[in-house]
């Protein structure tokens, strides 16, 4: 009997509610159902995406290059200097090298050393990109550097000996340049070896903090500085191919690893960090505590405005009790209706994130939006209702049918 009576209460706030909306100022309802959708719309486009970067999906661009990352990796490209590596990487490249689907494949290594300038006597730590120069002339670009100007091949490696031709040869980022102070023809150390800036080019990765200073150089040479040529160690594998069909091939080279494409790679390293899992969990409290003082606010607005109608149904017998049960059912019907908005705006920004991520990113589904994301937009609209209802609740209890019917 009580959960009846209590249902009933609850379904006269929300026809009061909706009354209102079709009343002669609805501008107080409006604000605030907008408010809601405003809310949940972006927790569902920011979880959205934190499932999309968590699930690792990658959609092939229309240039299909594969990267291969060990999958325990746990930070962004830039700064996964110290983490899990390939080994036998100079045979491995040779052997997908030799398949007739690929164009060109390097192994990369990340170094991050404190490189100097002799003649001016600065220093600075510079991320040492090594890789493969292709043969024939063709030329690369690994983080926005040429390999033009680095001689085909990597003479030093020796057939795992690693005492051929020292070439000393660097392409190095204006970033790193200007903080060494050098330009074409400059010489730099670092670990006991020379090397000769052959151009100085703009670019490099780039972060909150600005350009990563980068030199690109031969991966023997870069191995041999960072401590990499036991078992010929390298970080990914890049594979420049036109055939999305050799991704099974690159599958079966290491265990343990992942195979993305280069457009996917920012969006792979990111979903092994933590950092999906952090903007779900600040979307979800922003959410709660943004959209429950909304409406808390909101409604103790409406329900302060609405005084004379709540003593009108004192004197028709409502207890105060009953009267809160109404105002409850109020807010949480208010919450609804603009969660119930939100839901559908979250699946259209999805759609937008999308669209954006595919045009200026070549990452074709970024964010996502499973059956599952709509039903979580709902609870939070239900919890929202559910922290917001006490405030204007308290104000009914405060209400005295009797002052104010006769004031």
């Amino acid at each position: 009997m009580w959960g009846t009576r209590t249902a009933s209460l609850l379904r006269l706030g929300g026809r009061r509610l909706l009354g209102r909306l079709r009343g002669e100022a609805p501008a107080g309802v409006v604000l605030a159902v907008c408010g809601v959708a405003v809310t949940v719309a972006f927790v569902v486009a920011i979880t959205g995406l934190s499932l999309g970067l968590a699930s690792q999906t990658t959609v092939q661009s229309d240039d299909v290059d594969f990267w291969v990352v060990p999958e325990s990796g746990s930070s962004t490209l830039v700064a996964d200097t110290d983490g899990p590596r390939l080994g036998a990487v100079h045979d491995v490249s040779a052997r997908v090298a030799a398949d007739d689907r690929v164009t060109y494949a390097t192994p990369v290594l990340l170094g991050l050393l404190n490189v100097t300038n002799p003649a001016t006597d600065d220093s600075a730590y510079v991320l040492l990109v090594g890789v493969i120069p292709p043969p024939d002339g063709a030329t690369t670009q690994v983080f926005g550097l040429s390999t033009a100007p680095l001689a085909p091949g990597d003479p030093h490696y020796a057939n795992g000996d690693y005492d051929g031709r020292w070439t000393g040869e660097l392409v190095v980022s204006d970033g790193a340049a200007g903080l060494l102070n050098a330009s074409n023809g400059s010489r730099l150390t670092t670990a006991g070896r020379e090397f000769t800036v052959q151009r100085v080019e703009g670019g490099g990765p780039t972060t909150g903090a600005g350009t990563v200073p980068v030199a690109l150089g031969h991966l023997a040479e870069v191995q041999a500085v960072a401590g990499a040529t036991d078992g010929d160690q390298a970080d990914q594998l890049l594979v420049a191919t036109t055939d999305a069909g050799v991704r099974p091939v690159l599958e079966g080279l290491y265990p343990s690893t992942d195979v993305v494409t280069r457009s996917g790679l920012g969006a792979a390293q990111v979903s092994q960090s933590g950092l999906p899992r952090a903007l779900a969990a600040a979307a979800f409290v922003v959410a709660l505590a943004v959209g429950g003082l909304l409406v808390a606010t909101l409604m103790g607005l409406e329900v302060t405005g609405d005084r004379r109608a709540l003593a009108t149904l004192g004197a028709l017998g409502f207890s105060t009790r009953s009267r809160a049960t109404v105002v409850a059912g109020e807010t949480i019907t208010l919450t609804l209706l603009g969660g119930l908005v939100g839901v559908a705006v979250g699946a259209v920004l999805v759609r937008v994130i999308n669209a954006l991520s595919t045009r200026f990113l070549g990452v074709a589904e970024l964010a996502s939006f499973p059956p599952i994301l709509a039903g979580y937009g709902v609870v939070i609209t239900v919890l929202i209702g559910l922290l917001a209802a006490p405030y204007p609740v308290w104000l009914s209890i405060r209400t005295d049918p009797v002052e104010v019917m006769s004031g």
